[in-house]
């Protein structure tokens, strides 16, 4: 029998391979879905490299690996105006590359866009992890529950009509519903691709 936290590990194998699986099937089959198909649904893809349970952030403090997340996220297209913006459902997920702790998640989206070609965004969701939840190895952070609250910031540019570069930031925490909720900070860029 697997000690939990190499039980934990497999588990964080499946899963980062599960995710990535789908973002290549969903990768490959993109250019052959219909234009319309896609601009009815979607309103915009992102993709890219985080840094692993930043240090110094929200959560305050790093326990897993350096190695960077993959993060892959589509922006549905039904939309609702508030404020100077619009609210957006958005689904994704971020991928640990060496085994640690990686999770999918929906928000409602809020963001802004510039005359400039600049946006911020903001939003909150939920997430499933394939962590740890109690203090079980000196290595991986107790994130308390299955299910954690999910909070991104994005601040980007419209390079034209359809590609951007943003710098983006999401949190993950259960906001102490848990008896442990060491929470999860990632930081990086990524590309958008606008229908």
């Amino acid at each position: 029998m697997l000690d939990r936290p190499q039980h934990a590990r497999n588990l964080g194998r499946r899963f980062a391979a599960a995710c990535s699986v789908g973002a290549l099937a969903l990768g490959l089959a993109w250019p052959t879905c219909p234009p319309a198909l896609a601009a009815g649904l979607v309103s915009e893809i992102k993709a890219g490299i985080l840094a692993h349970d930043v240090p110094d952030l929200w959560s305050g403090f790093q326990l897993e690996s350096d190695a960077p997340d993959i993060n892959v996220e589509v922006i549905l297209s039904p939309s609702m105006p508030f404020l100077w913006g619009s609210i957006s459902p958005a689904i994704g997920a971020s991928i640990n590359t060496g085994g640690d702790t990686s999770h999918a998640y929906i928000d409602a989206r809020w963001q802004i866009e510039g005359p400039s070609g600049l946006f911020f965004g903001i939003g909150i969701g939920a997430a499933i992890h394939d962590g740890e939840l109690d203090p079980v190895a000196i290595d991986k952070k107790a994130l308390g529950s299955r299910v954690l609250f999910h909070i991104p910031f994005e601040v980007g540019i419209r390079l034209d009509a359809r590609n951007s570069l943003s710098a983006y930031f999401e949190h993950t925490s259960n906001a102490n519903l848990a008896d442990f909720n060491e929470g999860m900070d990632r930081l990086g860029v990524r590309y958008g691709y606008r229908f």
